[in-house]
């Protein structure tokens, strides 16, 4: 019988804002909302849990926002501040264990088997890292003034899910004797790779909560299609997911909200290539290219479309991924109206070659 498998979650709490209301007493206990302001073109970037109350979220225009939570204090994203924040963190929970995959600035996985092997029963070694997490959540408070949540659990999908459960300042155990009974009541929604398209086509199906979910003999295919059968695993509390211990970056993208909807070309051939010199700028830092670019565009009624384009060989310069997006506007005719929003996004990473970039024809 092998090591137990033990996996870790946290989850830095409403972690923009929370970094705002540290730094600025006044703010304490107010709804404060990170983002553009209200008089602004924009969206809200994060939302205190004050804020969260009168249903502001992320992505949400900054006037709604303003419109829902009168009281709002929007303040200006510092990112600079954000980047730096969660590097200490992450270099906090790499004392713990190397084991980490970090999903975003406030977010990472621990694999902590090797940590509580002593325990060759699973649910004890679930419970040995319990005082792992508080002492994680003791460091993070005591040396960044910051909360997070921590969910405890035999794999990704139901770590992440103990990490939401008591929100803020959580820490929670899923033992794998009580994963069934835990997943039971909850929404289809919360099963990880079921989004909103998903979640309705189950409901129609009379399929509400992961209990309908565990029970059903119903082909889930029609909805799910190839995800049924691991949508079917996931609802059981099964997940076979490794913690991903690489550090490359799997995509790079800069984005444009205009203070006012345009179709101006100059004026968007002049936030192309600001956006090409960033996304650029980035992979030079990485040492990679580009094998995908792909533009993005938002319409005055927050209809939003993507064009990508696969290139035989890796752009890197401004000025090829410039060219290219430019290519994709116009071969999509993209530009039918005024924009709000214009972007550029690199994926499909590869070390970078010297050979001269060749568009398909």
């Amino acid at each position: 019988m092998g090591t137990p498998r033990v996996i870790l979650h946290m989850d830095m709490d409403a972690f923009y804002a929370s970094v705002e209301q540290r730094d600025e007493p006044s703010y304490r206990g107010r709804p404060v909302i990170v983002g553009s302001p209200p008089d602004k073109r924009g969206v809200v970037c994060a939302a205190s849990y004050e804020a969260r109350k009168f249903k502001v979220r992320s992505a949400m225009p900054s006037r709604t926002a303003a419109k829902l939570c009168p009281e709002g204090i929007f303040v200006r994203p510092r990112m600079d501040v954000y980047r730096a924040e969660s590097a200490r963190i992450m270099t906090i929970l790499h004392e713990f264990t190397p084991l980490i995959e970090q999903v975003s600035v406030d977010e990472a996985y621990l694999d902590v088997s090797a940590l509580v092997a002593e325990k060759t029963e699973l649910d004890e070694a679930i419970e040995a890292a319990r005082p792992m997490a508080a002492a994680i959540k003791k460091r993070i408070r005591e040396e960044c003034g910051l909360t997070a949540s921590v969910g405890i659990s035999s794999n990704k999908f139901l770590a992440k899910l103990a990490s939401d459960f008591q929100k803020p300042d959580g820490l929670t155990v899923i033992l794998d004797r009580d994963k069934l009974a835990f997943l039971r009541p909850l929404p289809v929604g919360t099963v990880h790779g079921v989004g909103p398209v998903t979640a309705r086509g189950l409901e129609a199906m009379g399929l509400m909560t992961v209990g309908d979910l565990q029970d059903t003999k119903m082909s889930l295919e029609s909805v799910a299609g190839s995800f049924a059968w691991k949508l079917k695993e996931r609802a059981m509390g099964i997940d076979d997911r490794p913690v991903d211990l690489s550090d490359e970056r799997k995509s790079i993208s800069a984005e444009n909200t205009f203070l006012k909807d345009t179709d101006h070309r100059p004026e968007l051939r002049s936030a192309l290539k600001e956006m090409a010199q960033d996304v650029s700028q980035t992979l030079d830092k990485h040492g990679v290219g580009a094998l995908t670019v792909q533009v993005k565009v938002r319409y005055s009624d927050f209809t939003t479309l993507t064009r990508q384009l696969r290139l035989d060989d890796p752009v890197t310069t401004a000025a090829e991924i410039y060219r290219v997006a430019c290519f994709l506007l116009a071969r999509h005719q993209l530009v039918t109206g005024p924009l709000r929003l214009l972007g550029i996004g690199l994926s499909t990473l590869v070390p970078p070659t010297q050979q001269q970039l060749r568009l398909p024809i």
